[in-house]
């Protein structure tokens, strides 16, 4: 097993190499984006779950914990504007981790696929310098594509954990918006 790996990188283009080591890091940045995000938004919509069930079970206002409860507080009067600007900072809040993610899952692909390509390119070359049979090109075309296999293994991690994320970020905004409007039904 080692003794592969290590035929692999003396076998592989520095740029294939790089590429390698590029999708790693973004690979290991994606993980630790997810995991953080997730946790911390699970831990987030339990307590505007918890406050918007007191709710609909009487309370007059949202829990100690909510996130709405920070501009309650700061206003005189609780209105709409208040509640939407609340929501607003919630959506930005709720969101962070996204755009790196979609940034990732579009991007991986094609950096996999570029290492490829320059791999190939230096397959041919090897070609042109000896004679090269089948054997020599079907193994440098394996190897190369362990870019665009890396690429698209990125790339599939990164999209589920954005679209997870996405939805768990949609959940938490549909709780504050039925505690904005319970709370606005009440005062009327």
């Amino acid at each position: 097993m080692i003794n592969n790996l290590i035929d692999f990188y003396l076998k592989s283009h520095p740029v294939t190499i790089g590429v390698l080591i590029l999708l790693s890091i973004y690979f290991i940045i994606l993980n630790w984006v997810f995991f953080y995000r997730y946790f911390s938004l699970n831990g987030w919509l339990k307590s505007e779950s918890a406050s918007l069930e007191s709710l609909l079970l009487g309370a007059t206002t949202v829990n100690e914990n909510s996130f709405l409860n920070n501009f309650i507080k700061s206003s005189n009067i609780v209105s709409r504007e208040v509640l939407g600007l609340a929501m607003l900072v919630a959506t930005k809040e709720a969101t962070k981790g996204l755009s790196i993610l979609s940034i990732f899952s579009s991007t991986s692909p094609f950096i996999g696929l570029f290492g490829t390509v320059v791999s190939i390119l230096d397959t041919f070359t090897h070609i042109g310098q000896t004679t090269g049979s089948m054997s020599v090109i079907s193994a440098g075309v394996s190897d190369a594509l362990v870019a665009t296999a890396s690429g698209i293994f990125v790339a599939i991690f990164s999209y589920t954990y954005h679209q997870l994320l996405k939805r768990k970020s949609f959940d938490l905004i549909s709780y504050l918006q039925m505690q904005s409007d319970a709370i606005l039904a009440r005062k009327a």
